[in-house]
């Protein structure tokens, strides 16, 4: 079984920036500056032929490049459950198009639809019983973030090998965009 998901990747100093924001947040597991995209569709554990299938579907999408800018911080959940610290992603039809074709071949490919709506964001730290000021004060410290506009010219058909310390992140493929 291969646990697989499809993301876009960003420049070495895009990813340095990002992992700069990170700490002063006690509870917080940072993701590591080289584990740093944004997932375009999560498909989790498939047999090697599915993978197989997923690849093959993926080789025909086509859209053009674009370009990217991150914008701002932000958390999922709130007080005592709040999960996830992340950097958001400035509104782009190029970015929602490219993703509504890679969901388009995962479908094809025989797998089943996402159900939840796309939500385009950089982790940038699970938590876990984090104080809930020092989550606010994260926030407002670094509220203004912003990167970009960065070029987006292909995206990436990832492998998640997971074990006692950080995911690790194999690139399987790499597809490339229209310029």
């Amino acid at each position: 079984m291969l646990r697989l998901f499809v993301a876009l990747d960003f420049p070495a100093d895009v990813r340095d920036r990002l992992a700069g924001l990170g700490g002063g947040v006690p509870g917080a597991r940072w993701t590591e500056a080289d584990n740093l995209h944004l997932t375009l569709r999560f498909i989790g554990e498939v047999p090697g032929d599915a993978a197989a299938d997923v690849d093959a579907a993926l080789s025909e999408v086509e859209a053009p490049g674009f370009p990217l800018v991150l914008d701002g911080v932000g958390v999922f959940g709130s007080g005592r459950n709040a999960r996830v610290l992340w950097a958001g992603v400035e509104r782009s039809d190029a970015l929602a198009h490219l993703q509504a074709k890679v969901e388009s071949a995962v479908v094809r490919a025989g797998l089943p639809a996402e159900e939840r709506r796309f939500s385009p964001h950089v982790t940038l730290a699970r938590l876990k019983d984090a104080p809930k000021d020092r989550i606010g004060r994260f926030l407002e410290d670094r509220g203004l973030f912003r990167a970009g506009p960065f070029p987006i010219d292909h995206f990436t058909l990832y492998r998640s090998h997971l074990g006692k310390g950080a995911a690790v992140y194999e690139a399987l493929r790499e597809y490339p965009l229209k310029s």
